[in-house]
């Protein structure tokens, strides 16, 4: 198993589907940890830099599911540390909360807590710490993301890390007003009159107009592809460090996009 590294729980990658239960790998196991590595590539340089500052890391993990991602990061960077770093997975369905919790009690990962709550309630819970050092929100779907960004916002986290999915929200807004705009001759619209144009360009304009809301506070914003198309179709992933960087040229570029596509009734969202 030299694919494995050093140190990693046997156990975890047995619960994670990525070793068989008698410890084996096969071709699809290779794959999906390729996966696992790939990804962890763009976060550990995420997690020096906050240790730059100070040595704890106090992660949030938002729409965490099984908490895939949560126990990987864990098991490869903060189980070795033992300095008070933890992860918090948020999740609404209680039943994957309490199977994770399971997990991280035979696993002896102290280190990790999940809680029952939707994104938007976690961002006032007294059950988080007050200070958050990075947020993590993958395929959290549709506005789910959204209110991940609002938390991040509000936390004033040093780093975010997105993998968006379903955006359904613009592109409604852009059906909505497509007829008026075509109506008026605006020859803009023909780039998402067609229904299948209006879902793959509103998911697209969402994801541009979410880079805009970082950089107008400050972030410094990558964005690049999770795993190749092959694998998944909801592959852009996001990465934003904060870097107090000038706001106003990206806080007008969002202003102005916005009223370019008539998306006015949306500035909430992304301000």
């Amino acid at each position: 198993m030299h694919e494995i590294k050093p140190g990693q729980s046997v156990e975890l990658l047995k619960e994670l589907h990525i070793l068989t239960r008698d410890g084996k790998m096969n071709q699809d196991s290779r794959r999906k940890l390729k996966q696992v590595y790939h990804l962890t590539q763009f976060i550990e340089p995420l997690l020096q830099e906050i240790q730059k500052d100070h040595q704890d890391i106090q992660l949030v993990d938002h729409g965490a599911g099984k908490s895939y991602l949560g126990f990987i990061l864990y098991d490869l960077f903060l189980k070795k540390l033992d300095n008070g770093s933890h992860i918090y997975g948020i999740e609404t369905r209680d039943e994957l909360v309490q199977r994770s919790q399971e997990l991280a009690r035979r696993l002896q990962f102290s280190g990790m807590s999940f809680l029952t709550l939707s994104v938007a309630e976690a961002t006032n819970s007294s059950l988080l710490p007050a200070k958050v050092d990075i947020v993590t929100a993958l395929h959290a779907c549709d506005t789910a993301t959204d209110d991940a960004i609002h938390f991040a916002l509000q936390k004033e986290v040093q780093c975010i890390v997105l993998v968006p999915c379903c955006q359904a929200e613009v592109a409604s807004v852009l059906r909505k007003n497509k007829g008026k705009r075509l109506l008026n001759g605006d020859i803009l619209t023909e780039i998402w009159r067609h229904p299948l144009h209006t879902r793959e360009f509103g998911s697209h304009i969402t994801n541009v107009l979410r880079c805009l809301q970082l950089e107008a506070h400050g972030y410094q914003v990558s964005v690049t592809e999770l795993v190749g198309w092959e694998h998944s179709m909801k592959n852009e992933l996001i990465l934003a460090s904060y870097k107090d960087l000038p706001r106003q040229r990206p806080s007008q570029r969002l202003q102005d996009l916005l009223h370019l596509l008539g998306l006015e009734e949306m500035a909430a969202r992304f301000c």
